[in-house]
């Protein structure tokens, strides 16, 4: 156990970590298969370990450090973005990754890693020490992408949990991104839900602008009878609150009704 309390500290390392630490490249092969069979370490999947509890027999790191040890630029995002802040009411066992760097799904402890390609300029910041998509970047591309990640209802309840918006940073990542269709998406939403965030009729005014003129459904869904919107230019369902609740109040009442 001679490296293990500076394997906890580290928390998830690599090859190179660890002979950073002993400072001898020509024995870590062999601590490395040591400390995995006395269940010390546990590999996480090609040159990434993770730090094992003598207690728990879990990784003393969390998901989201280790999605972000994954690669350089590697960074939590859309959903998992949400539950690093804290705006879900479910967790989900998907993580999401956003990397320029390729990889396959991997399983590690329960989670699956998920890579998304990442967003041209895209915001980040930290949050308790993850690197994570800032709040903005994240109910956007959660927008964007809700096919891809965990479905437009959890989307919504995920947004609505949003305490603030700051409508410049929305703004500067709608005009990094340029497509027409998303600041349609993202303007009906946001104006649907507006009660919450007090966006300025300048910020809508703005996203009404870039708005496409084919007509195309905000939900790729016929699970919900939908309504034209001339003003969005979009097919929307008749109310978001029947996508948000489905039948049942189990997170509160509906936002729109």
């Amino acid at each position: 156990m001679k490296y293990y309390e500076k394997l906890l500290k580290l928390g998830c390392f690599s090859r190179k970590d660890i002979i950073d630490l002993t400072g001898n490249k020509y024995t870590t092969g062999s601590l490395i298969r040591e400390y995995m069979t006395r269940g010390y370490i546990k590999r996480i999947r090609r040159d990434l370990y993770a730090t094992i509890s003598l207690e728990t027999k879990q990784s003393v790191v969390s998901p989201y450090r280790i999605a972000n040890q994954l690669f350089p630029d590697a960074v939590v995002s859309h959903h998992s973005a949400f539950e690093v802040y804290g705006y879900t009411n479910q967790v989900f066992y998907t993580l999401y990754v956003s990397t320029k760097n390729r990889f396959e799904d991997f399983t590690f402890e329960g989670i699956i890693y998920h890579r998304l390609l990442p967003k041209k300029d895209m915001h980040i910041t930290e949050k308790n020490g993850i690197e994570v998509t800032s709040i903005e970047q994240t109910v956007i591309d959660s927008i964007e992408d809700y096919e891809k990640i965990s479905g437009i209802e959890e989307v919504l309840r995920s947004i609505i949990m949003v305490p603030s918006l700051d409508e410049n940073k929305l703004l500067d990542i709608l005009k990094s991104r340029n497509v027409g269709f998303l600041w349609q998406k993202c303007g009906y939403i946001l104006s649907q839900l507006n009660d919450n965030f007090n966006l300025s009729d300048k910020f809508f005014t703005e996203c009404l602008k870039y708005k496409t003129e084919s007509r195309r459904s905000l939900i790729k869904s016929s699970s919900y009878i939908q309504r034209w919107d001339k003003e969005w230019g979009l097919y929307v369902p008749i109310s978001l609150g029947s996508i948000l609740n489905k039948g049942m109040y189990a997170y509160g009442p509906p936002f729109d009704a």
